[in-house]
């Protein structure tokens, strides 16, 4: 007869061992820490809607349609354009143009065709 397979037990909260299965025991250490240390983080106890996003300094959760410039958890200011997820940050808005960057390249780029060119028929008349 073979050995009944083992159940974990049901999670009620804190992530621990016994819910990784028994052929990955001990390879999890970072993964389980990492999760441990993020529920401690400010507003996660309370929950959330699907949307929030995290403060990048102090890792608290932030509503999605935060009123105000800083984080309500350490005052840390709150950038515009970038905003970190559970596992990604995205970013929320197309940056600027490289046009104004590229712009004294494409002058002089433009008044050296043109100057060539009025070379080239000046030689040729």
């Amino acid at each position: 007869m073979s050995d009944p397979i083992r159940k974990p037990a049901a999670s009620s909260g804190d992530t621990s061992e016994e819910q990784w299965p028994p052929a990955r025991a001990g390879r999890n250490r970072e993964a389980i820490e990492y999760y441990r240390q993020r529920s401690r983080a400010p507003g996660v106890a309370e929950g959330g809607e699907a949307r929030n996003f995290y403060c990048m300094e102090c890792d608290g959760v932030v509503p999605f349609d935060q009123r105000g410039d800083a984080c309500p958890h350490c005052g840390a200011p709150i950038e515009g354009r970038a905003r970190r997820y559970f596992n990604w940050v995205e970013i929320d808005q197309p940056g600027e143009g490289d046009l104004r960057a590229l712009l004294p390249w494409l002058l002089a780029g433009l008044a050296a065709l043109v100057g060539l060119g009025w070379l080239l028929v000046a030689w040729l008349t």
